[in-house]
């Protein structure tokens, strides 16, 4: 049950960035498959970050710089996703709109999920 439950993490991710792609102009998710290996790719990006620079600056934490880390894995994984397009402007955009949806929704982020998996 433990492995469904990852699962279902990262299609709830992947159908919170498929929103995102609809509601920030600067940010385009090409269909739900391009969404749930948008939401992976952003997860190991993540956990790659963390273990760079440790627990304080993680991508999905509070504050300013964890905005700004956010807003950049995002920027880079357009990059290794296809059907994937964001401008900076649409990465700052797309992390504050995804920061709000978890105040309302309070699901795990992708980062959370792979690191939950550890």
């Amino acid at each position: 049950m433990h492995f469904l439950g990852h699962i279902v993490r990262f299609i709830v991710a992947a159908l919170v960035l498929m929103v995102v792609g609809w509601i920030v102009p600067q940010f385009s998710v090409g269909g739900f498959w391009s969404a749930l290996v948008l939401a992976l790719v952003i997860a190991l990006l993540s956990w790659v970050v963390e273990g760079i620079f440790g627990k304080r600056i993680n991508p999905f934490g509070r504050g300013i710089v964890g905005f700004l880390v956010s807003a950049l894995v995002i920027y880079i994984a357009q990059f290794i996703v296809s059907g994937v397009s964001v401008t900076l402007l649409g990465a700052l955009l797309a992390a504050l709109v995804i920061g709000i949806i978890d105040l309302f929704i309070p699901v795990a982020t992708p980062y959370e999920a792979a690191r939950d998996h550890r």
